[in-house]
């Protein structure tokens, strides 16, 4: 034999080697534990990958890395990968990095290494300026590896913190989420939870029983419905985890890469002046009745479309993302079909979290307001009312990007000047003619200014009613001001914000350096 086909034959030798780890590594748990996880209606993690990432775009980071645990027995039970595959891909075209946690390997359980490839991927994103998305499907902790899994897991929430406000992070929940495990996904920017499938908790159902002596479900305690609908922890409910993925990438279609650049623009042949004669009819001539603020909105935004962010939560705000001539859009609106469109401690916490991400990524903010004002009563006082309504009026106050107004009827109150009224620096404040801007009701009004004559003649009620609106619950006193740049033909909505947008898009605003400020947390 030649030295050439000696060296030949090493090669082949040296292929065949790596085609059996390459092998290895792809199957996770091994064809038992992947049927398991079939078994229960889940995907495994390299499933999920294929769905949430463009065809045969997924390069795959650190496939043979395995633990250094020997407790327990574990040193004979190392497994390429060591249950989380990590890497990069692209969704729609555009880079994002990854990590899908295995739950077939170890029950997706956190160790050493484990956190090790998921910091690897989460400082290539911050590094290199793309989202970070999570699948998380995880058992907790590994026992076995003690305190270097509880390291693990303060590394990961360290990173999240110095990502946020730079970089998109996404999670998806697709299981078992528990214990720490569960302040990563709540310091990412959006959460996708799947219903019967995925869970949250601090404590599970068995510890609560121990300690209150209650019986609860997983679904109950920590569900993907309880999460989306009381709690406000997550911020999509998908049907099924294919669901779920398609969301992610709906949703990133919306975002910008990174804070240094601006969302990306898509052809739209929607016309930037359409006007829409159902806007002309949608406010209801009695003032105290309901409309869906859902169906104007899609009067205004390019071709109806829209992602609503928490929609099951705190359901009298309303918060989405949409497009105006193509570019992307973050609504803040009040719902007057829910609680009459008040402002509360849910809705004024949902719409801030919603505010400050769209300064942080540069998305204007367009508010469509109709509120009557705060709601009233002992829950909503004795559960912090003033101090989370201060979020929201901080988030407004604190934001950059382009805001802009647009009142269609109720403004009243504090509540009129927290959301993107002129004085909080709204670049851009439009009325309709509908619109009733006051410091509150004109019924309130007239009961605290003649009280007295009222006592005396209660028939003048109606009549004081009607003048005190016509006086000050109209738009026009606040044009005068200056509060209020222009009253405008409902019809002609899309038009004035798509015009006004494309005038701010150099906008600049210049702050006192700092820190950092103090948000009434």
């Amino acid at each position: 034999m030649t030295t050439q086909q000696a060296e030949r034959t090493g090669m082949a030798a040296r292929m065949d080697e790596l085609a059996k780890r390459q092998a290895a590594s792809l199957v996770g748990g091994g064809p038992e534990a992947v049927a398991k996880q079939h078994e229960r209606g889940k995907l495994t993690a390299r499933e999920r990958l294929e769905l949430l990432l463009d065809p045969g775009s997924f390069v795959e980071l650190d496939r043979y890395r395995v633990h250094r645990c020997y407790n327990f027995g574990m040193e004979n039970k190392r497994i390429p990968g060591d249950g989380v595959v990590t890497g990069y891909g692209q969704v729609n075209g555009r880079t994002v990095y990854v990590f899908a946690q295995d739950f077939t390997v170890f029950g997706g359980s956190l160790g050493e290494v484990f956190a090790e490839k998921i910091c690897k991927v989460m400082d290539l994103a911050l590094r290199n300026g793309c989202p970070c998305i999570g699948l998380n499907d995880s058992g907790g902790a590994r026992i076995q590896e003690g305190v270097e899994s509880l390291g693990g897991y303060a590394e990961i929430f360290w990173r999240n913190v110095q990502s946020s406000g730079v970089i998109p992070q996404l999670s998806a929940i697709m299981g078992p989420c528990a214990g720490g495990a569960v302040y990563s996904p709540v310091m990412t920017d959006f959460t996708v939870m799947v219903k019967d499938s995925s869970f949250m908790f601090i404590t599970g159902p068995e510890v609560v029983k121990t300690v209150l002596g209650e019986e609860v479900t997983f679904e109950e305690l920590g569900g993907a419905t309880t999460h989306n609908q009381i709690s406000g922890v997550a911020h999509f409910m998908a049907e099924s985890e294919e669901e779920a993925l398609a969301d992610l990438r709906y949703l990133l279609s919306f975002l910008p890469a990174n804070n240094l650049e601006d969302p990306p623009v898509y052809p739209c042949t929607d016309p930037a002046d359409r006007r829409d004669e159902g806007l002309m009819s949608i406010i209801p001539d009695v003032s105290s009745k309901p409309y869906d603020m859902k169906e104007l909105l899609a009067m205004v935004v390019d071709d109806g479309e829209m992602l609503e962010v928490q929609p099951l939560f705190a359901m009298n705000m309303i918060t989405a993302f949409a497009r105006l001539d193509g570019a992307t859009v973050g609504i803040v609106a009040n719902q007057p079909k829910v609680l009459a469109g008040t402002m509360d401690i849910n809705a004024s916490v949902k719409a801030a979290r919603f505010v400050r991400f769209c300064d942080a990524f540069n998305i204007p903010i367009i508010t469509f307001e109709d509120v009557p004002g705060y709601l009233p009563g002992k829950a909503q006082e004795h559960g912090g009312i003033i101090r989370h309504g201060a979020k929201l009026l901080y988030a407004y106050c604190e934001a950059t990007v382009p805001k802009l107004t647009v009142i269609t009827r109720k403004a009243y109150g504090g509540a009129y000047d927290v959301l993107g009224s002129k004085h909080v620096r709204a670049d851009v404040n439009l009325a309709w003619p509908t619109a009733e801007i006051a410091v509150m009701g004109a019924e309130g009004a007239v009961n605290i200014l003649y009280r007295k004559e009222l006592a005396a003649d209660p028939s003048r009620r109606d009549a004081l009613i009607a003048e005190y609106r016509e006086r000050f619950a109209n738009p026009f006193v606040a044009a005068e001001r200056g509060f209020i740049d222009d009253v405008i033909d409902p019809r002609d909505t899309r038009m004035y914000l798509i015009r006004s947008l494309k005038t701010l898009r150099g906008k600049r605003v210049e702050r006192p350096a700092r820190k950092h400020g103090n948000i009434p947390l």
